[in-house]
């Protein structure tokens, strides 16, 4: 870990194929380079107290893990996982430090604020349409994007009751909460903001099995995906750099 101008992606995703497109779609999408971007993967290594100043700004990446999952049902390493991501929540919100929170991590981050996570609006592995609300389209981070978007999502949780004192900014129409800030800095996604229709198609090959979609749907799930244009939920990762580096250099 490296100097406090860098960044970091923290990937929780135990299958190994998939970690490295992750990283490889958040560094795109950022405009980093991968000498700005370190990479901590927590399902191998913890990350214990880390002081999230120590970077400009981080990234946490998806997972199949659930946060609703009973604790006598949760691995050891998911157990640890959730542990390192809900101290990591408790010192960016404390210090108002940048922190994206994406997919699984809204989980974590919704939690540790009092909110409630559930099963009632998971949503299939595919494209949807992502609304702002009236805060989201003067955010200074999502409100770079259209009004209205697609997204690619696939999660079988989700936050059933937002945390007090968050701003709600966007909502689709089988999810109420795809993003919410907390503060001024630390944010959270349902949706996917990193990748593009190609990635995940890939992604999904390797979670064919795991209960996103019928597996033997793949092919559809890639056509529907094709046919959608998923471009501009990237653009937050991009204004997500801009103002770290602007928070930095003030």
């Amino acid at each position: 870990m490296t100097g406090p101008r860098d960044f970091l992606f923290l990937s929780a995703r135990p299958e190994v194929e998939a970690v490295g497109p992750e990283y490889e779609s958040v560094r795109r999408a950022s405009g980093l380079d991968a000498g700005r971007l370190d990479h901590v993967r927590l399902d191998v290594e913890s990350i214990g107290d880390l002081d999230p100043r120590r970077y400009a700004g981080i990234v946490v990446g998806g997972s199949p893990y659930n946060v609703t999952t009973p604790e006598q049902g949760k691995h050891p390493t998911q157990l640890r996982v959730e542990a390192d991501l809900a101290r990591l929540a408790e010192r960016a919100l404390a210090a108002d430090h940048p922190v994206l929170f994406t997919c699984y991590g809204i989980g974590i981050l919704t939690r540790v604020l009092g909110g409630e996570v559930g099963t009632l609006y998971g949503e299939e592995a595919a494209p949807v349409e992502v609304t702002l609300t009236d805060a989201g389209r003067s955010d200074p981070l999502v409100g770079v994007l259209p009004a209205r978007f697609d997204a690619l999502v696939g999660h079988k949780e989700a936050t059933s009751r937002l945390p007090d004192d968050v701003v709600h900014l966007a909502r689709s129409a089988g999810c109420p909460v795809q993003v919410f800030r907390a503060g001024t800095s630390v944010y959270a996604t349902q949706f996917h903001p990193e990748v593009s229709a190609a990635d995940f198609i890939a992604r999904a090959r390797v979670y064919r099995h795991h209960g996103y979609f019928p597996a033997h749907e793949l092919e559809t799930l890639r056509d529907r995906v094709n046919s959608a244009s998923v471009t501009e939920p990237q653009r937050m990762l991009r204004r997500f750099v801009e103002l770290a580096d602007a928070r930095t250099a003030g």
